[in-house]
């Protein structure tokens, strides 16, 4: 049996195999609420045969949209626009589902990627964004607005809230964004944190406020169901967030009972020199697991099956998030299971695909015909 294709147990969850479709921002969104596109978008990616799917980076609060098309949970409205969209994947799948809650701090208030992703002027509809420091992402933009405390509580009643929801709308998992650059990872980095209170200065002190929402989303969320957090181990700039920060970082969150760490990279500034190549992040994800012991999901330019088994099989990584290469083929794990003799759960409706050769793709079914 291909490791990649056994089951994992996250408290009393259990996927049916180590494949992750990673949270993909889609900017589609209409004030916050999921559209028909997210139907579409999700409800495919639902047959994909993973084991868990994770819905994008979901703001906690309007202000904390990367883009005016991201998708929230912060109300009734955005809740209700989620539902119709979670009841037909439960119709169709039994694939997991996860979210992937977040705040963009200083990175909010931002064009569309397709419209050149800049910062919106507030004098063209945009936001005054909200940051740890008043330190512009890039040295020509609008310094964002520091945090004070009636800032942070906010923010701390947000995540809160969207648990909360989160939970009734019988998300399976969550996962806190504290990675590329946004608000929690801002609070991590030294390149982004110049505060002079509890909240900045040493690490000890960085990592304070993302502790904090991570205490306070795993109390809002039901006990049985996991919470992990998403992390850039290294800011790839000098001086900023390194990996043996990242690696105090998941000890404290695994002493708090997070029950994974997604290992990426990158994002908090522009000055990043990032040596692109394939599966370039997982000696991070490696590392974290050999020197913590917790569970971690490797990502980045992962796309052939072969390679991400081995990756699993080695003990790099427990899972596998795929991003890019599920959107260009979002059977993926149909192919990877194909190839590495492995089976995947597939409806009934698309049974018939399955080629000659590849008799136990879909396990042990049969196929009637008149």
């Amino acid at each position: 049996m291909s490791k990649l294709f056994t089951p994992l147990a996250l408290r009393g969850l259990t996927l049916a195999n180590r494949i992750v479709v990673s949270p993909m921002c889609q900017y589609s969104a209409q004030r916050g609420e999921a559209t028909d596109w997210h139907m579409i978008h999700l409800g495919h990616l639902a047959l994909s045969g993973a084991g868990m799917l994770c819905i994008e980076a979901t703001a906690v609060e309007p202000d904390g949209r990367i883009t005016p098309g991201d998708l929230g949970l912060w109300d009734d409205v955005t809740e209700n626009a989620l539902k119709p969209v979670l009841e037909t994947i439960r119709r169709y799948s039994p694939i997991r589902v996860a979210m992937q809650i977040s705040h963009a701090g200083r990175k909010a208030s931002s064009h569309v990627p397709w419209e050149g992703g800049q910062l919106i002027p507030v004098s063209e509809g945009g936001w005054l964004p909200h940051a740890p420091s008043a330190l512009p992402h890039k040295d020509d933009e609008t310094p964002p607005l520091a945090l004070d405390a009636a800032g942070l509580n906010r923010i701390r009643e947000a995540f809160a809230a969207t648990t909360r929801r989160a939970a009734r709308l019988g998300i399976d998992a969550i996962e806190v964004h504290a990675a590329h650059g946004y608000l929690l990872h801002e609070f991590l980095s030294p390149v982004a944190n110049q505060r002079t209170d509890e909240y900045g200065g040493s690490r000890e002190n960085r990592m304070r406020f993302p502790l904090e929402i991570f205490d306070i989303v795993r109390a809002a969320f039901p006990a049985d169901r996991p919470v992990g957090v998403r992390v850039s181990a290294t800011d790839w700039v000098e001086g900023g967030w390194t990996p043996d920060d990242t690696v105090a970082f998941a000890h404290e969150l695994k002493r708090r009972g997070a029950d994974w760490i997604d290992v990426s990279s990158g994002g908090v500034s522009p000055l990043q020199k990032i040596p692109v190549e394939p599966a370039y992040q997982v000696p991070f994800a490696r590392k974290v697991k050999q020197e913590t012991g917790l569970t971690t999901i490797a990502v980045g330019l992962i796309t052939d099956p072969l390679q991400a088994n081995q990756i699993v099989d080695d003990g790099d990584a427990d899972m596998i998030a795929m991003a890019r290469a599920m959107l260009y083929d979002p059977r993926w794990p149909w192919h990877a299971a194909a190839q590495l003799g492995a089976s995947v759960s597939a409806p009934p409706q698309y049974w018939r695909s399955q080629p000659r050769e590849q008799k136990a793709l879909f396990g042990d079914i049969t196929i009637g015909q008149r």
